[in-house]
């Protein structure tokens, strides 16, 4: 579950870069989070072992070289964009060997967030589909944000998905902290679609119904709440389909909160074709939290 880390403990959000268009908004996205929060800062790229183990001699030896350098160009221009956006920000560097999934969740065992982009290059390619960003979302040990576009500043929300399960606690305690870093309002959406007899959809729950998807609902922000006193909170029953819904809640909001498992309407929405529309196609970047 997401926490608050006690006072003097050393807090470090990773981004990783691949020198795409998109790795570049991210590490903008995480620079600027970090400086909300007080956190350090590792940009990381991920390169083949062979490479990043500089062999002295042999045919690859001027291609690792090559490799290498390219790896370095490639965090640097992450680094100039950093500086531009937020140059208090404590940052460093690391070029990880191996496969980028698997280097990015090592890397971020002891991190508090781990930042990608949506889609890149190199050993980011085909992010979202079915490559890093499925490989880390909903399986790296913290919560995982992928940012397509930066969103405006004048964002002033920030959208959770709520199935009132104990796996999306998690997720809606890291909506709520944020909402109350950004100083921005929390909207926190169920949603239902119930199937009938015969197949297809009830149109309109019965009142009692309604009133205890609210009752649910409100039960499920409770705990968070009364941690975050400060963020204002608008509730949404919604009968409809998952990603439709979503997708229209997060529009104008400045970063979409889901949990990496559930149940019922919302179960399996990162991993499961839900999910990867809302990766694919959200308004804004999207945080993947993990269960407590």
């Amino acid at each position: 579950m997401y926490e608050a880390h006690d006072e003097g403990e050393i807090k470090m959000i990773i981004v990783g870069v691949d020198g795409s268009a998109a790795g570049l908004e991210a590490a903008a996205w995480a620079a600027r989070e970090a400086a909300l929060r007080g956190s350090s800062l590792r940009v990381a790229h991920a390169m083949p072992k062979w490479a990043s183990e500089k062999p002295g001699h042999g045919p690859y030896m001027d291609v690792a070289k090559w490799m290498r350098e390219g790896a370095e160009s490639v965090v640097g221009e992450a680094l100039d964009r950093i500086g531009e956006q937020e140059g208090d920000v404590a940052v460093d560097s690391a070029l990880l060997p191996g496969d980028a999934r698997i280097a990015l969740m090592k890397a971020a065992e002891e991190a508090e967030l781990l930042v990608v982009g949506n889609h890149g290059l190199g050993g980011f390619r085909g992010l979202l589909v079915g490559s890093v960003a499925l490989g880390v979302a909903g399986r790296a040990a913290c919560p995982v944000v992928v940012v397509r576009t930066l969103p405006a500043n004048d964002r002033r929300k920030i959208v959770v998905g709520v199935d009132g399960s104990p796996a999306n606690a998690a997720a809606v305690e890291f909506a709520f902290a944020e909402a109350s870093l950004h100083d921005v309002e929390l909207h926190a959406v169920h949603v239902w679609r119930g199937l009938v007899a015969g197949g297809g959809f009830e149109a309109a729950a019965s009142v009692q119904e309604e009133d205890g998807l609210r009752a649910m609902l409100t039960e499920a922000l409770a705990e968070a709440a009364r941690r975050h006193p400060d963020v204002k909170v608008t509730e949404h029953v919604v009968n409809g389909h998952p990603v439709e819904v979503i997708k229209e809640a997060s529009e104008g909001a400045g970063l979409l909160v889901v949990g990496s498992r559930g149940r019922g309407r919302l179960a399996g929405l990162v991993l499961g074709s839900v999910g990867n529309a809302l990766l694919e196609h959200a308004d804004c970047p999207v945080a993947v939290i993990p269960p407590r």
